[in-house]
């Protein structure tokens, strides 16, 4: 009796609480939240707003990063917030190597929560290391030329810097791998660079390295920084039919290695009233007219350079001018979470080399299509600019979560090798 009496009263309060639970949802309450009270509705299971990454910058003495910016300063006391220099605004093509700078600017500004890297000031507590050194500004600075006698400041610079990284316990601890160098420049650290092959560098591409020295396991490929102005009031009408060259080509002709396919291609473009391939070299005059020939074309050629990719690429994506990229060998920033595909179009030497190949692709292809392209680039453009303060998804903060996704392999490499007695025993296997 008391049981039939006991079951009676439980039916009726869960009644009562599938009743109050419906009334509750109609007026905006959820379910769920009576089962499952500490997760939210909105909220998935997994971090929304993962932690930052966190990272232990050096305190090197200015003459390896800004010091170079202002020659005749003397002062050595490593740099802070208060004390951070703008970049120059007669750089020149130095700016297109400047990651290495907006890198350690990134780590200086601490204001709010759009970084995804912190500056910690206490090394145990690091995810990885920072080593402020600007490889490419100092090649850039100390000599004209591979030869010049002055290139011998950039030789002890990088003599006196790791002799300094050699006296750290947390770069014997994992030999370097978990420190992270900018080394866009193709001659960045050029006397050394050998010592870094463990180390996690930022580049631009791997034309000139072998894989033992820069591959895409432990490395990051970063941007350009773009020479050209940001196009920020793109909004005509008609996008398509405001552009009213085809094919846009401004820069120099003469390159090294993958280069060579420019010259090649002068001949193949040449008479197309459509089509403008011309030969200059970067002055700021000429800056301004590749900016106005880029924001006037539907399309913009990116020939290999000396190496692989240039910075033609990025000034291209930030004038919301479709890239047409020939290069076979050419790597990509951010390429696990941007799809080139959406916004780019690519051509193989073979095909770019066939005469009236590639113009007749170009002409025949659908104003649709290109429009979608158009706007995609106005969406992706905010991931390369670079810039002090950073802001959220721009290139510094991309950068630094190309870093974070790096790490898992690093610290595998890094504790395998401190307990492994013989180094590498399965690349001995038959």
């Amino acid at each position: 009796m008391y049981g039939k009496a006991a079951i009676s009263i439980l039916f009726l309060l869960l009644l009562l609480l599938i009743f109050y639970s419906l009334s509750s949802i109609g007026t905006g309450g959820d379910l769920r939240s009576y089962f499952f009270p500490l997760r939210s509705s909105s909220t998935p299971f997994c971090l929304i707003n993962p932690p930052p990454l966190r990272v232990f910058m050096y305190d090197l003495p200015r003459r390896f990063n800004v010091g170079m910016l202002n020659r005749r300063s003397q002062h050595q006391t490593p740099v802070t917030a208060q004390t951070w220099p703008p970049w120059p605004n007669n750089s020149g093509l130095k700016r297109q190597h400047s990651v290495e700078y907006w890198m350690m600017a990134s780590l200086l500004y601490q204001a709010d929560d759009a970084t995804e890297a912190v500056r910690v000031s206490d090394p145990g507590m690091a995810d990885a290391f920072f080593v402020p050194f600007f490889s490419s500004l100092s090649f850039n600075t100390h000599g004209h030329n591979m030869t010049d006698p002055q290139t011998r400041f950039d030789h002890q610079l990088q003599i006196d810097l790791l002799k300094l990284l050699g006296e750290s316990e947390y770069w014997k601890r994992s030999g370097g791998r978990d420190h992270v160098f900018p080394l866009t420049h193709p001659n960045a650290f050029r006397f050394l660079r050998s010592e870094l092959n463990s180390s996690i560098q930022i580049v631009v591409d791997f034309g000139r390295y072998p894989k033992t020295m820069s591959n895409l396991s432990k490395d990051v490929v970063a941007p350009y920084v773009h020479v050209v102005d940001s196009f920020v009031n793109d909004y005509p009408p008609d996008p398509f039919e405001s552009r009213t060259t085809l094919l846009f080509f401004r820069g120099r002709t003469f390159r090294k290695d993958e280069g060579i396919v420019r010259v090649r291609l002068a001949k193949i473009l040449a008479g197309y009233d459509d089509v403008h391939y011309e030969r200059s070299v970067a002055t700021g005059e000429n800056i301004k007219l590749s900016t106005q020939g880029m924001r006037s074309s539907k399309f913009c050629l990116h020939p290999a350079g000396d190496t692989p990719s240039s910075c033609r690429l990025f000034d291209a994506i930030v004038s919301h001018c479709v890239p047409v990229i020939v290069s076979d060998q050419i790597e990509l920033p951010f390429e696990d979470e941007l799809d080139y595909n959406q916004f780019s179009l690519f051509f193989s030497f073979k095909e770019a080399l066939e005469p009236g190949y590639m113009v007749d692709k170009l002409r025949k292809f659908p104003k649709g299509k290109w429009v979608e392209m158009w706007t995609q680039l106005k969406n992706v453009s905010q991931h390369f600019e670079f810039q002090y303060p950073p802001k959220k998804e721009d290139a510094v903060n991309m950068l630094w979560r190309q870093v974070k996704h790096k790490l898992p392999g690093v610290n595998l490499a890094a504790h395998r090798s401190q307990r492994l007695k013989v180094p590498d025993w399965w690349r001995r296997r038959r």
